[in-house]
Order: structure tokens, then sequence, then C-alpha cells
């Protein structure tokens, strides 16, 4: 086609690979981004630059890694994006939902932004006031969060599992969806449109609806299988964390460090309901785009921020990069386009639809850009996608055993090394899938553990070379925060 796509972007938070059934998942019921990956081509190999909200979405709509941006760590502040570069070519861009830029509310190069932000906020921004506050407000409502939750006796053996009990269209996930459709049904639009749709869930507090809760409570869901071994040979960071998760509960979740099966069962059974809920609101935006008359000049991405170990490694949430939280869905759909029914198996990273999405729009990334076009594997052409994966990490309010932490993933193996440790991690994903064996000291992975070191040094020196005009931009700015507000 000639004409410029219309571009819809769905993002959810937390979102694991194994939770859509087309993508394999038997245990869940995803009938609409069932069909998203039917008419489209589904990424197997996605992983997230982050294992964190900020810095993760901080990487993606700046197209470059968390050490080169320098938002390395939730509640650090950006804003700067290349959304203004969409805007500047043409393109009305519009944010409806989780963005989770610091300030909330930054312009971040959007002509409009509806801000909806996390479900529980009881520190970092509690008093801010999204949309979804305010909607709540006006139906004389108060917000389902911590501080009413610890008023729970059973609080601490709920694992961050509630039902949403207020009225159903005011659940954070029905409240963007629905918010979505009114803009889309209600503001003519002449320019090509840039969209993203940011879902609050799956991340927790879980609080699916009680009919759908119900619904996954009443089926057998796949659980964390747990062994002592892997707890004794957990690395000590990550000890530390599970130690951590206890004593503090993060968005309403009180972990304990040998939950029941039944309480395992509950909290996988809200999360998978959680994410059904957002699959039936993708329908009706699909629905409403069709409405609109353009869909077959759409194009139309599903992805995620990274996922949660949901107990796997006796861990909850994300922080440590573990494939349950690095590997994320990717799926483009957009049949007037692209070939679909397709699934590309390359190692890609979350950021590289950046430059993906400018380049649709008819315009060149940057040339300073770590991320890489997926437009190659999208139009048919030979991939090869990348030799390595990378996802770094700054301490964060869960991550409080480490300063930093980096992982290199390869098809084969991978490596996590902190900062000022000697000891890391080093798994072998052939052998060792579900990375519960350690190899880090075993001397017949020497040779492995040396050539990934190598591959974490030359990643470093290639990415401070090739940023460096992009890097003295930054500081010339005064910080990530202030290169350009894009309003």
């Amino acid at each position: 086609m000639t004409q410029r796509p219309d571009i819809v972007m769905i993002v959810t938070d937390q979102q694991r690979y194994d939770t859509i059934r087309a993508l394999g998942a038997s245990h869940m019921d995803t009938p609409n981004i069932d069909r998203l990956a039917e008419t489209g081509v589904s990424f197997s190999e996605c992983h997230v630059t982050a294992p964190s909200c900020v810095p993760c979405r901080a990487s993606l709509f700046t197209g470059y890694y968390p050490h080169t941006n320098g938002v390395v760590a939730n509640g650090q502040p950006w804003n700067r994006t290349w959304v203004s570069d969409l805007a500047a070519a043409g393109y009305h861009c519009v944010n409806i939902g989780k963005m989770h830029t610091i300030p909330y509310d930054a312009k971040a190069g959007f002509h409009e932004r509806y801000v909806v932000e996390n479900k529980d906020r009881f520190m970092e921004g509690r008093w801010f006031f999204d949309e979804w506050d305010k909607a709540l407000a006006a139906h004389g409502l108060k917000k389902q969060q911590r501080v009413e939750y610890r008023k729970r006796d059973d609080y601490r053996d709920r694992l961050g599992a509630f039902t949403w009990d207020l009225p159903p269209q005011l659940q954070s996930d029905n409240f963007v969806g629905g918010m979505a459709r009114w803009w889309l049904e209600t503001k003519p639009v002449k320019e090509p449109l840039f969209m993203v749709i940011g879902f609050p869930g799956p991340h927790p507090p879980y609080d699916p609806t009680p009919e759908i809760a119900e619904k996954y409570m009443a089926r057998d869901v796949p659980l964390p299988e747990v062994t002592e071994a892997e707890m004794q040979a957990l690395h000590p960071v990550f000890k530390e964390k599970r130690r951590h998760d206890v004593e503090v509960d993060h968005d309403s979740v009180a972990w304990k460090l040998d939950p029941t099966r039944e309480e395992l069962h509950r909290m996988r059974a809200y999360y998978y309901a959680n994410v059904e809920m957002i699959d039936r609101e993708v329908g009706a935006i699909m629905d409403t785009l069709e409405a609109r008359g353009n869909l077959d000049n759409t194009i139309v991405i599903f992805t995620s921020d990274h996922g949660d170990c949901l107990g796997d490694h006796g861990l909850i949430q994300k922080w440590a990069p573990y494939d349950e939280v690095t590997r994320v869905p990717l799926i483009v759909s957009a049949p007037g386009w692209f070939e679909g029914g397709r699934s590309v198996d390359a190692l890609v990273q979350f950021f590289d639809l950046g430059p993906t999405i400018l380049e649709w729009a008819g315009v060149t990334p940057d040339a300073t850009f770590e991320a890489q076009s997926l437009n190659p594997a999208l139009e048919g052409a030979p991939f090869e996608g990348r030799s390595h994966v990378f996802c770094e990490q700054g301490g964060d309010v869960n991550l409080t055993g480490a300063e930093y932490l980096t992982m290199v993933r390869s098809r084969t193996h991978k490596l996590v090394h902190f900062k000022g440790m000697e000891q890391g991690q080093l798994f072998d994903l052939q052998a060792d899938p579900r990375e519960t064996d350690d190899r880090w000291d075993d001397p017949a992975c020497a040779g492995v553990r040396a050539d990934l070191m190598g591959v974490l040094m030359n990643w470093h020196i290639d990415s401070a070379v090739h940023t460096k005009n992009a890097r003295r931009r930054i500081v010339s700015h005064g910080g990530p925060d202030n290169i350009q507000d894009g309003g």
C-alpha cells in the first residue's frame, strides 16, 4: 500500500508469553488475541531489555538500552521519545492507559494522553489522580488497593489475588478498553493515527471480576514446580529478594516462602482470568477499529513490557531475568501489509518495535538507535535476528540485594552478571529450559561462561561507541528526563 497506515499498539503490563492459547497455552481462552496471531506474525523469542516496567518502557520509546538512556530502574524520570518524530511526520499520536512515563503525565511526544497508572500506588505517585481515579470518584467509589486489602484477615494468604467487586466497567482493564473504544468512536481524525493502548493488567493486584475468576478457579492451570534443591542453589541476590518480598508487600502482594498449592492455584487462576479480561477488550477494540472503516490499512501490535515469575523459582513478580520475565508475546497483525499466520523464531528485543514503527510511517530511525527494525522479518525477507539478547536492571524497591544485574542470552545459554559479585548465574537452555540448574561453577561450562562474559564486554564497548553522539545529546540537555518533552 502507498497510504501510510494507522498504527495501534496494545501493551499489557507483566504478561508472560505462556498466556495465549494460539502460542501454546492450552489452559487459556484468548480467542481475540488468537485471531491476531492467526492473521499476523508472531515472534516467539522476543525478550525485553529490562525486567521491570519503567526502564523497559523507556527503552522501547527511546530506542536505546537502559544503560545508554540512563533509565535503569523504576521511578527514574524519562519523557523523551521517538513519538515526537511520528508527530512531526504528520501522525496524530494518542496514548490511552498505562505508559509509565515519569512524571506520569509527561507529554512524551503525544498530542493526547489519557493516563491510567498502576492499580496499586501506595508510595510512588500515590496522590496522582489519573483518569481511572477520576472515574471512580465520579461514581462516589474508593479504589480497591493495598490500604483496603490490608484490612482483610486473609490478606497474607491471597498472594495479591482479589476479585474486583466494584462495577465491572470500572475495573482498570475494562476501563482502559472502554476509554479506547470511546475515543475511537467519537474523535474525528483525518491524519494517520498512532495509538498506544496500555492495559494495567495482569500486573498485580490480580483482580478479575468474580465470574471470570470462578471460571479459572474451576480448571486446572499450570502451577510452579520448585524443588528444595533449586531453593538451596538460588543465587544470594534472589534469596534476598524472597526474604524482602515476604517482609514488604509490593503491589498488594504479600509473598510467602512456602505458599500452599491452593494459594498458588488461586493466584495463577486470577492472573490468567485477568488476561482473558484483556482479551475481551482486545476483541471489542478490534470491532471498533473495523467499524471506523480503515482496518485494512491498520497495523495492530500486541505485546507486553515483561512477564511475572508467579512462583517459578520461588519468586514473585519481576526483576529476576528468567525467561518467565524476559520473554514476552509480540504479535503484529496487518493482513493488508504482511502475510499472516507466520511465526518468527529468531531472537529479537522488545524495543526493536521503535524503528519498525518509524519505518511504517516513512520516518528514518536515528542512526544511533540500538534497536533494530523487524520489517525484514515481517516482509518475509531472510532474517537471522540477533545472536544475543540483553537485559539489565539497577537496584530497585524489590531488588535490594544487587546494585546492578545484566543478562546475556543466546539461543542455547544464559548468563547473568551481578555488579561487584564473583558469583553469577549460568544456564544451559537446551538441557535445562526451566533454568533450575545453575552451572556457573561447573568446570565443564567454563568455556561457555568465558565466551558469554566476552560477549557482554564487547556489547558494552560497541554500545559506548555506537551511541556516543546520542549520549552527548543526553548530557547536554541535563539528563534523560530533559532531552525533549515532545509536547
